[in-house]
C-alpha cells in the first residue's frame, strides 16, 4: 500500500521535521490502524493568521490553534471500490503556535509537531475527544504511535490530546 501526501508549506513557514518524516509518520499511523487501501491526504503547514481564518471559517472559532483536520471520506466507506485509494482529509498546522505550546509543556517543537500530526490523522480516522472516555482512548493511541516514531524524548502521557482543555480540536 503507498499512501500519497500532499505537503504544502506557506511562504515563510517552516515545519520543525522533514517532509519525509511526515509522510514516515503518517504511514506509521495509516498501518498502525489497519488502513488496508491506500489513502491520500492533504498537509498545510501555516501562519498563525491563516489558521486563525481557517478554525473561524470551518469551526466558527476566531482564534489561532495548533491543529484543523478536515475529513473527507473514510477508509472504510463501503462506497469506495476496492483498493480504490480513499481521499482521506486534510491536515493543517501552525508551527509558530505549537512552538509556544512546546514551551508550555517541556517538549521539544518537533515532538509537539508529532504529537499534532498524529492528533489530526486521528481525528481523520474517526477518532475524537469530546468527552472523557473519548480523550483516554485517543490520548492512549497517541501514546501508543508516537513511541514507533522517531522522537526527541519520551511522551509522557499527561502531555497528549492537550489542546482539549481549551475547547479545540
Amino acid at each position: 500500500m503507498e499512501n500519497e501526501y500532499d505537503l504544502s508549506c506557506e511562504e515563510g513557514v517552516r515545519a520543525p521535521i522533514s517532509d519525509e518524516e511526515i509522510c514516515a509518520d503518517c504511514d506509521v499511523v495509516l498501518s498502525q490502524e489497519g488502513v488496508g487501501r491506500p489513502c491520500m491526504v492533504s498537509i498545510s503547514v501555516v501562519s498563525e493568521e491563516r489558521i486563525r481564518a481557517l478554525n473561524d471559517a470551518w469551526r466558527d472559532v476566531d482564534r489561532a490553534t495548533d491543529v484543523i483536520s478536515l475529513e473527507c471520506e473514510r477508509p472504510d466507506d463501503p462506497d469506495l471500490a476496492p483498493g480504490e485509494p480513499c481521499e482521506l482529509g486534510d491536515i493543517v498546522l501552525a508551527p509558530a503556535y505549537i512552538a509556544r505550546q512546546a514551551a508550555a509543556f517541556g517538549t521539544t517543537e518537533a515532538d509537539e509537531f508529532r504529537l499534532l500530526l498524529t492528533h489530526g490523522l486521528l481525528h481523520l480516522l474517526g477518532y475524537d475527544h469530546l468527552d472523557d472516555e473519548e480523550a483516554s482512548a485517543m490520548e492512549a493511541r497517541e501514546e501508543a504511535l508516537l513511541a514507533l516514531m522517531p522522537c526527541d524524548r519520551p511522551i509522557d502521557h499527561v502531555m497528549l490530546t492537550r489542546h482539549r482543555e481549551d475547547g479545540d480540536a
